[in-house]
This record gives structure tokens, C-alpha cells and sequence, in this order.
């Protein structure tokens, strides 16, 4: 169904909250010339079952003398130094013996339980972990350069985890409970979280959050971290510039809205632009920008509004631009509708794993969501509207590279012809583990876009980009 003209794919502060009763694209470096590391984190304590038995009787006595009311009238600081107090007085009434440092860190504990999200803060507070899972109260994992490992952060029980969860998706008006036991919010800093609860999650519930990183990467940072080289860089300037339709293709991880926020860097500042996600992530500098995200149905099971509505309903809002967090469903075709209807220069992301299973994915989402027409019918909406397809991927040393950049060139009878026009391949690996690799331009010399480069005054760098020659890792 879907051909190639060349090239071959060999590429695989958070607002306090009242306690109740029951109660964090990491790219790795690059292996030539990598950044000094940072120091590693302070080691984790293992703790035992008498420290969360003193915890939990400590917590429960501190619920019962505080007085939440005048607790809420306080900033944040105040409020855990009047905690730190209380603790400390409930400690010696109760005669717990313990070391001073057991007591700092049942002190920090406590008022992470009352003010923030308990055991999650010290991982929220570290900006090296790019995503927490939280399989159950007792097991907790990280990911950390690409590399997942297990913590010993626990919960006191299930139930403690289930009012963490609450407490974070009702920040954005959402819930999570036996009648609706999958959400997908965010956390104020802009994390990514993902609450599925029993009785789905049969082990407890499974919170997993994609942390938000504080300083956006740009795709200057991209090229030093190895991600794509300078040539492949400089073709991707001038993509976001021309105003190319761009999919951006990858598995999960593998770093698609980091390359979807760098290339909406090159959107001019006086476009309008209009971006439509499940949970807002997208950090666009642009001056005219409006944001959309989707909402969940209520306790009745109404008014929800998909993201098929959003892009719908962007269409009557004059974009020039439209951006979709992630195209999953339906709201495939009206994508295409609006890159083909005069909105040049919209982007979005979908999970795939090489381009040609992009469009394929594509196609599909179209014919599930309720079209019938004829498969050439499809593909040729997909050629007229689609421009170029940029692959992410993570590579098992955990790495993530932009693997190719390949433009969709149009139909041979009932095939869509696509043509790469740079490409990563995978060279071996070093005495550390960690893949070996270059980037290279595949010899194209004019791709389909290049007279779209000729009248945004882009050529002559498009050019020099596909012109140079092959770079190594």
C-alpha cells in the first residue's frame, strides 16, 4: 500500500491542599563529547514497617489536634513549620523514641502528606526523572536517562495513594473513583498524569506522571544532545518555517511533543495559532496562541467534549496554524481536512513506528472513525495534506534520535510514494553500552517542498543542509 522512492528505514509550585484522613524528552547525551553528569541523588533509605506504624500513629494523632481551618489561612511555609510544631509535641507526649534523623525525615514525611503528594514529593522535586509509575502503595518506579529502576518510595496503603490521586486530578476539575476509574490530568506545573484505580487496577491503583520539564529544550539543545545533527537540524528550521503540514511519528517516550515544541519555535509571532490536547503539555512562546484541551463526561456520563470536537470547533476560530497534541482517533480526518483547506504549517503527533506505519495508522484512524470511502480516496486526502513525516525513536541504550525525516511525495496508482531525506543509522555500540551512530542525508538534491522554500527565502539553506555530506556520532 505505501511505497519508498529511496532511502531505505533501517531505523527501529504546586497550591497546598487541606489533609484528609488517609493520608515527578530526557535525551541522553550524546557518546561524543557528553555533558559532565550531575552529581547523583542522596541514596534512598530503606525504611521499616515500625517507621510507617509510627508515621501512620503520629499522622492520625496530628488530624485530630490541628485545626484545618486556621491551617488553611497560612502560606505554605507557615503551615509546615505549625506542622513541624505539632509533630514535634506529639513525639514527646508520645514518648516515640527515634534517631534525629528518623525524626527529620518523619517530619518531612507528614508535612508532605498534608500539604503536597506525600511520598511523590521528593521525586516531583527532582528534575533529572523524567517519568514516575506508581504501581500500587508499595512499589514505585523511575525512569532516569532513559533507564527505568525501582524506588524505595512506598505509601502508608492503597487508600493513601487513592487520595494522592484525587487530590491531584481534582486541581483541574477532574475525578477518579469506582464509577470512573481512568483520568488523564495534570499537575499545576504541567506534568502529564495518568490515574487508572480499582477495580481495573486490580494491585491498587497505577498513577503514572510524565514529568514537565522547567526549561523548554530547543532544538539547538536537541542537535548537542545528539538527537539529530546540524545538517538535520537545519532542515527541520526550514520545514517549520515554510509552513510544511508535519506529522511526527514515534513510540511512547520516544520524545514527540519535546520535537513538536521545538518546532513550533520557527512559527512566526504574529500567527494565530490554536493547539488542541487531552492534557495541556505544548509550550508555545508564540504571542497568539489559543489552548484546548478535552474534557472527561460528568457523574452522568455527559458533556464530554473529544478532541474531535476541539479540532472541529478550532476550524470556526480563523487558525492559521492548528496544532494537535496527539492524533489517536477520528479527528484524524478532520486534521487532514484543515491542512488541506488552507491551514499550511499544522502539525501533530501520533504513535507509530516508521513512517510508512504512520500513514497506515493514519488511514486506519480514518476508516474507524466512520467513513466510507474508498481506500484512494483516503490516501489521496493523506498526499495532498501531509508534507513531511519526522520519525522519533528511543533506541534500547535509551536514547532518543530523530531516526528520519522523509517527505510523502504522492500516488502511484494505489500506493503512496514516499521519499526519505535524511535517515540515523545505527553503526555498533561502545564499550559502555551505548549505541554508535551518524546521521545522513540520503542525496536528495530538490525535495517536493522546495519551491515552498524558494518563496519563503529558505532555499539556499535547505541546500546547504541536503548538500552536506555525511556526519558520525
Amino acid at each position: 500500500m505505501f511505497g519508498k522512492r529511496s532511502g531505505a528505514s533501517g531505523a527501529p509550585p504546586r497550591t497546598p491542599q487541606k489533609p484528609t484522613a488517609g493520608e515527578a524528552f530526557s535525551p541522553a547525551p550524546a557518546t561524543a563529547a557528553p555533558p559532565p553528569p550531575p552529581p547523583p541523588p542522596a541514596p534512598e533509605v530503606r525504611r521499616s514497617d515500625d517507621y510507617y506504624q509510627t508515621k501512620s500513629m503520629i499522622f492520625g494523632a496530628l488530624i485530630e489536634a490541628i485545626d484545618l481551618s486556621q491551617l488553611s489561612k497560612l502560606d505554605a511555609e507557615n503551615a509546615r513549620e505549625e506542622i513541624r510544631d505539632i509533630v514535634n509535641e506529639i513525639i514527646s507526649i508520645k514518648n516515640v523514641v527515634m534517631s534525629i534523623a528518623e525524626q527529620e525525615d518523619l517530619l518531612d514525611d507528614i508535612c508532605n502528606d498534608v500539604l503536597g503528594f506525600g511520598p511523590l514529593e521528593p521525586l516531583l522535586a527532582r528534575d533529572d526523572i523524567a517519568d514516575i509509575m506508581v504501581n500500587g502503595a508499595s512499589r514505585t518506579f523511575i525512569e532516569v536517562g532513559g533507564k527505568i529502576q525501582l524506588t524505595n518510595v512506598r505509601f502508608r496503603d492503597n487508600a493513601q495513594l487513592m487520595n494522592i490521586c484525587q487530590r491531584i486530578v481534582s486541581q483541574v476539575g477532574r475525578r477518579v473513583d469506582e464509577a470512573s476509574p481512568i483520568c488523564d490530568a495534570r499537575l499545576l506545573d504541567g506534568s502529564r498524569v495518568n490515574v487508572i484505580a480499582p477495580p481495573l487496577a486490580i494491585d491498587g491503583p497505577a498513577l503514572t506522571i510524565r514529568k514537565f520539564k522547567k526549561d523548554k529544550l530547543t532544538l539547538e539543545q536537541l542537535v548537542r544532545f545528539g538527537s539529530i545533527s546540524p545538517e538535520g537540524g537545519e532542515i527541520l528550521k526550514v520545514i517549520g518555517r515554510v509552513r510544511c503540514n508535519v506529522l511526527i511519528s514515534g513510540g511512547t517516550g520516544s520524545g514527540k511533543t519535546t520535537l513538536l515544541n521545538c518546532l513550533t519555535n520557527f512559527i512566526d509571532g504574529d500567527e494565530r495559532v490554536i493547539t488542541c490536547e487531552d492534557a495541556a503539555e505544548l509550550q508555545l512562546q508564540q504571542a497568539h496562541v489559543v489552548r484546548l484541551e478535552t474534557r472527561p463526561p460528568n457523574l452522568e456520563g455527559q458533556g464530554a467534549v473529544t478532541m474531535r470536537d476541539l479540532v472541529k470547533n478550532c476550524l470556526r476560530m480563523r487558525p492559521e496554524r492548528i496544532i494537535v497534541g496527539e492524533v489517536r482517533g477520528p479527528e484524524a480526518f478532520d486534521l487532514l481536512q484543515a491542512m488541506n483547506t488552507g491551514h499550511d504549517g499544522s502539525m501533530g503527533t501520533l504513535h507509530a513506528n516508521s513512517p510508512r506505519e504512520a500513514l497506515s495508522r493514519l488511514e486506519s484512524m480514518i476508516t474507524m472513525g466512520g467513513y466510507a470511502l474508498p481506500p484512494r480516496t483516503i490516501r489521496e486526502m493523506i498526499v495532498s495534506s501531509v508534507d513531511v513525516i519526522v520519525q522519533a525513536a528511543r533506541l534500547r541504550d535509551g536514547s532518543r534520535r530523530i531516526t528520519h525525516i522523509t517527505e510523502v511525495m504522492g500516488l502511484e496508482g494505489e500506493v503512496v510514494i514516499t521519499q526519505d531525506l535524511f535517515l540515523y543509522d545505527i553503526l555498533g555500540e561502545d564499550a559502555n553500552g551505548k549505541l554508535k551512530g551518524r546521521h545522513r542525508s540520503t542525496g536528495i538534491g530538490r525535495p517536493r517542498f522546495w519551491e515552498r522554500a524558494r518563496y519563503f527565502g529558505e532555499e539556499e539553506r535547505l541546500a546547504a543542509a541536503l548538500d552536506a555530506s555525511d556526519t558520525g556520532e
